[in-house]
């Protein structure tokens, strides 16, 4: 199977009082998402998103196209799901492609002057993308690099940058129609951190070398997947489980893997779950390590810790690049014993020992698996992590599709910034 989850031992640790009620509230809750009865039903847009068709994409293709033929590089401008699906996806399937830069999801005088500086001998794309256009971060780096560009390309600047907003309104919006820059929308019932398969994650992935029909066959199995009306489909299961798990007190999540090419994964996924269940007073934190490194940092805590966590691995089955491990003569690092294995077998032992220690240290664990890192299995795990956050937000009761907290910290900083 391109991805499953392993959630069997987890399952055997339930208590079978804790299991009835919460698998029929998460069934009740499939069914509000599926029947789209739920909070937040207007932004159900994304659900339909991997059924788009290929003809449908035709200029984001082509344009894509041109951005790979015709620039040196291309940088995305956006801040927490305008730009986090894009480089979770690209840092992971492309690591070899250093033609794509991010801006806009800090405030750092530092980094936006290194990339300024990077920027006056390259041939450049600015993909600028923000529903409102008026988001502090991404708002401030598009003013600098919008100068930059009309000092370098002058009245062709137009075609060099491209805005990724609304259809049919905000200050993003009016820009481009008054610059004539090429648009592309976000659909209005589709939240930022649900539109990595909008023009928001597509135009960076496709430039960066993305395949679309992969990608769409990827989305398609997850799709089939999170929707079949059993306790059996993985987003229902994984749902489910955590459900259990934070009502029998485990208040953090870690996901936790073995691959460092897949870090951004998890760093899209942090916003995803964080966003949407983190409200009035309820939701799992969540959080991600990297093994083995962390191993050498958080390993402690998480084996003899606070035993209010769990986690929830993501592994690689097969590699396309391995290495094996040669004898040495003199063997001072006493190594010789791993001779003729491969980096990836000695990997996945490392995952297993690191399980079962964590287990035995009473974290409770289950995996999701990837057969291959590639788009096809990478758009089916996200798409399934997309229902199961929606379906877990409803056993809790909170709309998953909205993010009033985030405001609190603009308020703030707006009162700061004009007193």
């Amino acid at each position: 199977m391109p991805v499953r989850y392993d959630d069997e031992k987890l399952c055997h640790s339930f208590e079978p009082i804790h299991v009835e009620d919460v698998e029929d509230r998460t069934h009740e809750s499939l069914h509000l998402l599926l029947d789209r009865e739920g909070p937040g039903n207007e932004f159900l847009g994304w659900m339909d998103l991997p059924n788009q068709k290929p003809d449908d994409l035709k200029e984001l293709v082509d344009t894509a196209e041109e951005i790979k033929n015709s620039g040196d590089l291309l940088v995305c401008v956006g801040i927490g799901g305008s730009y986090l699906g894009a480089k979770a996806v690209i840092s992971s399937l492309f690591p070899h492609n250093d033609r794509i830069r991010y801006a806009g999801h800090h405030l750092s005088p530092l980094e936006l002057s290194r990339l300024l500086q990077e920027l006056r001998n390259k041939d450049f794309y600015i993909n600028v993308i923000s529903k409102s256009g008026t988001t502090t971060e991404p708002g401030i780096a598009f003013r600098f690099l919008k100068q930059l560009a009309e000092e370098k390309y002058g009245s062709e600047v137009s075609k060099r940058i491209i805005a990724t907003t609304d259809a049919s309104k905000g200050a993003l919006r009016k820009l481009g129609e008054q610059e004539g820059y090429r648009t592309f929308d976000i659909p209005d019932n589709v939240g930022g951190r649900f539109s990595v398969l909008t023009p928001v994650g597509l135009l960076p992935i496709l430039a960066a070398g993305g395949d679309l029909k992969a990608i769409l066959k990827g989305a398609q199995a997850g799709y089939r997947e999170a929707t079949r009306d059993d306790r059996k489909n993985m987003a229902f299961r994984y749902a489910r489980n955590r459900k259990i798990l934070w009502k029998n007190g485990k208040a953090i999540e870690i996901l936790a893997s073995f691959e460092p090419q897949i870090h951004y994964v998890a760093e899209w996924w942090k916003q995803l779950f964080g966003e949407s269940e983190g409200k009035d007073g309820k939701g799992i934190y969540p959080a991600s390590a990297d093994f083995s490194t962390d191993l050498h940092s958080l390993g402690q805590w998480i084996q003899d810790g606070t035993r209010n966590i769990f986690e929830t691995f993501l592994i690689i089955d097969h590699y396309s690049e391995d290495l094996t491990v040669l004898k040495d003569p003199r063997d001072l690092d006493g190594l010789n014993y791993l001779t003729g294995k491969t980096l990836s077998d000695i990997n996945r032992k490392a995952y297993e020992g690191t399980r079962q220690a964590h287990e035995d240290g009473g974290v409770p664990i289950s995996a999701f698996y990837l057969d291959h890192l590639n788009e096809e299995n990478l758009f089916e795990l996200l798409v399934i992590f997309e229902f199961a956050i929606a379906i877990y937000g409803y056993t809790l009761g909170v709309n998953p599709f909205d993010q009033p907290g985030v405001e609190a910290y603009k308020k703030n900083m707006f009162k700061l910034l004009k007193g």
